[in-house]
């Protein structure tokens, strides 16, 4: 370094790590130093959407690449870019191992007088801007150095919504109803943070473009070829994530939950399966070895009220397999807490933690299927009082401390407590039901498992739901036995506790949204990270549909103008009326939406119920037709006030 680098070996600044590159041939042939971050640089900082407390909160999870040196005779292609991949990968291990601090963001700056930062660029580091000249000892303000090139890569998906997160902030306040915005993807995406005014322009355009088409492909959506060609570009942009399209959902997300007082927050898994897009790369296997089905496994994580109003996305997590560890079960128990895919649960009830900290005065309730029943979670959510809630469907036959029988014997053995009725769900060929559910509840002190014998036992409640009578329409009869930290001292709670796992079917429902009324599996684009931007809009896309369609149920008298532009509400009423007359009063939400599901095939009838999120979104899709006829027409259209003379009836003829 002090022959060859124009900085010298150092000294370094605060934590660091150094690392020889060896050849096996010829020896050393260069190096690579990472030390503590830059304390104050304005362009990192806009870029990630710091203010200075968050910053002096997180800082340390960001690292500086602050020498690589490859000697000079050595010339060999990629080795470069080679080098400095071997290098992240092992950086956060590294770090972790010797300062206790996993790192989520690593740093860099390239001198603009002699370099472009042309390897960088070829290791797909993000460009975040220049610096302005100061250096780290300019307390005058002099800029006594050239600006240098500022290069972020993040060592992880979530890594901005972790960097943004301030475990000090305040709780979340509600928004000002005195903000004005042109449409709701404006007030739902205003805090998006992508460095470039044009890339957030962009991003509103795609969203309202894959609204008003959800079940088209990308060039149908998006009208014509030129949008088209850009939206390809915006998910190709290395500023363009996953994380920073969702973030300010997620923002959005915590405004309304700050609203309730309870909310429930349902965590589950489903595959996209891209099968049949051979050209797409950097996806992982999904299905058994012998359907060889490859795709993207999504982990996202929903709040709903308890009366079933989704009100948007806490967390996701979207990631592939590795095809050579993948079905490894020998090693299961072997491998680090990390290395667990069951970890995705645990990472989403610390969102869950995370959200509860900022909205102090709202209960939430973790609600998850048979697959979060493993020991580590019930510890998580046992380990401080200010924890969110849990609530998850038993799967596995734990002992009891003190006893060796399992809880479920005892369980069994209390006497029913009352009998609950619920509405099971339409599912298949089996049409939805009443159950008849008779109802137990146990407070159980649980043991770890043997491969955890050193953690302490947990205290939970156990609830039980039976349906003690066979079904007529030959469908399973219905048998929970539900685990929560919340507790249930009498058949009200536990009748209540019941009501709240019912509410983790509207999850299967957002993802039915997602896959048929979104198409997201049907995209064909050529990388998974391609697949992930284009997976967030549609994420964004498919609760709007899901949230239109529950609120007309619970506020059915507003009028239609909260979810409905001036345009689309007169071209909905203009067309469903055969009136071409402009109204003056906006219909309430109620009709608007009936009238839009009538575009998709809902016949409401008596017998139909509500309409649903798929006669929704086929609705809208023709309603984004209608009002784009309508304005065009309308200037041209001369209306007479005088009454007009009713139609000649006429039979209706066939054929």
């Amino acid at each position: 370094m002090d022959r060859y680098h124009p900085l010298g070996a150092g000294p370094l600044c605060g934590a660091q790590i150094r690392y020889l590159i060896e050849s096996s041939n010829y020896g050393i042939i260069g190096g690579l130093a990472f030390s503590a971050a830059a304390w104050r640089v304005k362009a990192r900082d806009s870029f990630i959407g710091w203010d200075d407390k968050t910053r002096e909160a997180n800082l340390p999870l960001v690292v500086n690449n602050s020498r690589f040196l490859i000697r000079p005779e050595v010339k060999v292609k990629n080795l470069a870019s080679h080098v400095l991949s071997l290098a992240i990968h092992r950086l956060p291990g590294d770090w972790a191992s010797r300062y206790q601090i996993t790192p989520l963001l690593v740093e860099t700056f390239v001198d603009s007088n002699y370099y472009q930062g042309t390897i960088y660029r070829a290791s797909n580091w993000m460009e975040a801007g220049l610096t302005q000249g100061r250096g780290r000892q300019d307390c005058l303000s002099q800029y006594p150095v050239s600006p240098k090139y500022l290069f972020l890569y993040p060592l992880c998906r979530s890594w901005r919504s972790q960097l943004c997160y301030n475990d000090s902030q305040e709780s979340i306040a509600p928004s000002s109803p005195s903000e004005e915005y042109g449409d709701w993807v404006e007030e739902e995406l205003q805090g998006v943070v992508c460095g470039d005014v044009r890339l957030k322009k962009r991003l509103f355009t795609l969203v309202r473009d894959f609204y008003a088409c959800p079940t088209g492909n990308i060039p149908q959506a998006c009208g014509s070829r030129a949008k088209t060609k850009a939206c390809y570009r915006f998910f190709d942009h290395p500023q363009m994530n996953m994380d920073t399209i969702l973030h300010p959902h997620f923002q959005a997300t915590a405004q309304r939950i700050a609203q309730e007082p309870l909310v429930l927050v349902i965590q589950d898994t489903t595959t996209l399966s891209y099968s049949t897009h051979s050209a797409c790369q950097g996806l992982g296997p999904i299905g058994t070895e012998k359907e060889k089905a490859v795709g993207l496994l999504l982990h996202d994580t929903l709040a709903v009220t308890p009366q079933g109003v989704p009100l948007g996305l806490v967390d996701i997590q979207c990631y592939t397999r590795d095809k050579e560890s993948w079905r490894k079960k020998e090693k299961h128990h072997s491998l680090p807490g990390e290395g667990k895919e069951s970890q995705r649960w645990i990472a989403s009830f610390e969102a869950t933690a995370r959200l509860q900290k900022q909205c102090p005065k709202t209960t939430l309730v973790s609600v998850a299927d048979r697959e979060a029943d493993f020991y580590s979670l019930f510890l998580q959510a046992t380990a401080t009082p200010q924890a969110p809630h849990l609530l998850i469907r038993a799967f596995q036959k734990r002992s009891l401390q003190g006893e060796y029988r399992s809880y479920l014997e005892k369980l069994e053995s209390q006497p029913v407590a009352g009998i609950q009725t619920i509405t099971v769900p339409r599912r298949g060929n089996h049409p939805s039901r009443q159950a008849q559910l008779a109802v137990r509840f146990l407070e159980v002190t649980l043991n770890p498992p043997y491969y955890l014998k050193q953690e302490r036992a947990v205290t939970l409640w156990a609830v039980s739901a039976q349906e003690e009578t066979i079904p007529t329409d030959g469908s399973e009869p219905v048998s929970w036995i539900l685990l929560t930290t919340m507790p249930v001292h009498n058949f009200s709670d536990a009748c209540e506790r019941i009501r709240w796992y019912c509410q983790r079917w509207l999850i299967e429902v957002y993802h039915r949204t997602l896959k048929s009324g979104c198409k997201i599996e049907e995209r064909q684009l050529k990388s998974a990270d391609r697949m992930e931007n284009c997976l967030a809009i549609d994420l964004i896309v498919a609760w709007r549909i899901f949230f239109l369609t529950k609120q007309g149920r619970e506020t059915p008298d507003v009028p239609c103008t909260v979810f409905f532009e001036e345009a689309e509400w007169k071209a909905l009423v203009a067309y469903v009326t055969k009136n071409p007359v402009p109204v003056s009063n906006p219909p309430t939400l109620k009709e608007a939406i009936w009238m839009v599901a009538g575009l998709g095939g809902f016949l409401g009838r008596k017998s139909d119920g509500y309409p649903g999120t798929k006669t929704m979104w086929l609705g809208l899709q023709r309603l984004d037709d209608i009002t784009s006829t309508y304005q065009v027409l309308i200037p041209f259209c001369q209306f007479d006030s005088s009454p007009k003379p009713s139609p000649v009836f006429r039979p209706d003829k066939y054929g």
